[in-house]
């Protein structure tokens, strides 16, 4: 496929997308901020727009909206987010009827990490010793990484609130790599960082002195049963990186949608992105490169599924020779 089909409206289309991903796109934007896209597709030659397929970035919650049908389109970051819609546990108290389209391939992990110099060795520690910990984190709340941080915490009987309140603080950054995080880790004036996207703060952290820290087996098992996954990274993975580590997997970017829709409706979103993935942005992150669109439907290291595939998705996968998760 071109990459532009012919026409007077779509090229009136790529205009509208282009002014939205520069407005959405702006660096300058906070994460909380207007950072995020509602695309609709749609009749609009009457006296209003009716909307056929509205499709959306956001927080977790959207899962709600997918559900309820007033989306048909979101996508989140980690897979263990949308398991937890799935099961009901964690962010949401009940289960969703929510069914992945497809995977987008991301490899990821969550790392506690925290400088040899408070004596902390264990997660446990940090409420017991009460200790005023200097925690590097995301400055927006609702973001997934605090999300995952207070689910821990709470595992270990304490909150974020409760660190502040016996003396300890947050450094507060926009993204993994923010140039405030980097520079507090060269200078010493933070003890620890808990964050995902490592490939932007993880080697510098190690070689910063910081060393990562597994949460003990209950609490583990315990994220597991909510939605995340336990995960490995090898020695060597990163240059600094001497031995492996279990940590929580942060990867995939699930599409879902919910379990209602037409099943053609599914299968039609599955064609569209293979006849686009020439001009998706994939990521190549440590060599996990692209494969094509038969990988988004199957289970792997950097699309893990713990979420049924909707079952128009599932006969496209398998109609193209691919072997779908279901």
């Amino acid at each position: 496929m071109e990459p532009l089909p012919k026409g007077a409206n779509f090229k009136r289309c790529r205009m509208l997308w282009e002014i939205g991903l520069h407005i959405a796109g702006d660096p300058a934007t906070p994460y909380y901020g207007n950072r995020d896209m509602c695309i609709s597709v749609g009749k609009g030659s009457g006296d209003s727009f009716r909307p056929w397929l509205r499709m959306a970035t956001g927080a977790p919650h959207l899962a709600h909206a997918v559900a309820a049908g007033d989306l048909d389109l979101a996508i989140v970051n980690p897979s263990g987010l949308l398991t937890q819609a799935y099961r009901g546990k964690g962010l949401f108290a009940e289960p969703l009827p929510v069914r992945i389209i497809a995977s987008y391939p991301s490899w990821d992990r969550f790392v506690y990490m925290v400088h040899p110099r408070t004596g902390i060795t264990s997660l446990a520690q940090i409420k017991e010793k009460r200790y005023p910990l200097r925690l590097s984190t995301r400055e927006d709340r609702t973001h997934s990484t605090r999300v995952l941080i207070e689910q821990t915490f709470a595992a270990y009987g304490f909150t974020i609130a409760d660190l502040e309140s016996w003396g300890g603080s947050l450094q507060l950054n926009t993204g993994p790599g923010d140039n405030r995080r980097i520079t507090a880790l060269s200078e010493g004036t933070i003890d620890a960082v808990f964050d995902e996207g490592l490939v932007a703060w993880f080697d510098e952290g190690l070689a910063a002195g910081m060393h990562p820290i597994t949460p003990e087996e209950p609490v583990l098992a315990g994220l597991e049963a909510m939605g995340w996954r336990r995960a490995v990274i090898q020695a060597g993975r990163f240059d600094n990186l001497k031995s492996d580590h279990v940590c929580i997997d942060f990867s995939g970017w699930p599409l879902y949608t919910r379990a209602a829709l037409p099943d053609e409706d599914a299968y039609k979103m599955c064609a569209a992105i293979a006849a686009r993935e020439a001009h998706i942005p994939w990521e190549d992150n440590k060599g996990w490169a692209f494969q094509g669109a038969g990988q988004l439907g199957q289970e792997s290291e950097t699309t893990p599924m713990d979420v049924p595939l909707h079952p128009g998705a599932a006969r496209w996968y398998r109609e193209h020779g691919f072997e779908a998760k279901t």
